[in-house]
């Protein structure tokens, strides 16, 4: 493995919670390259900068949500989302289900949980022959 940080890209329409995360990651080894509000600009700077993971908050600003918009993302690209939220409902959840999340975690959430979903990631493309 190489010196780079591994990075994970944030979106969150919330400025402040998105900034939480951000630091939260940085003080954990990642790398940011980009926070976005919006499903149009994920998927923009999901093809610019190839994060390992995008880290989608469900409820965003623009005509896609949360879901639709990691869904393209993993069409296109390839790269799994973590789905982080406030909203539990069955409904929700079953349609996050189908995009095939590496998980689904409800704000507030633990630093050691996210920390946890991106070391098996990471441990699972290690083993991946790709």
């Amino acid at each position: 493995m190489t010196g780079d940080k591994i990075k994970i890209m944030i979106v969150e329409d919330e400025a402040m919670i998105a900034m939480d995360i951000e630091e939260r990651l940085r003080e954990m080894g990642y790398d940011v390259p980009a926070m976005v509000n919006n499903g149009k600009e994920a998927i923009e700077m999901a093809g610019k900068f190839l994060p390992k993971l995008v880290l989608m908050d469900i409820v965003i600003r623009g005509e896609m949500d949360g879901i639709e918009t990691a869904e393209k993302i993993k069409e296109m690209y390839n790269i799994p989302s973590l789905f982080l939220t406030a909203y539990d409902n069955d409904a929700t959840l079953q349609r996050a289900k189908k995009v095939k999340p590496l998980g689904y975690l409800l704000k507030p959430f633990d630093d050691s949980k996210l920390q946890d979903i991106i070391l098996d990631m990471q441990i699972k493309n290690s083993l991946d022959p790709q």
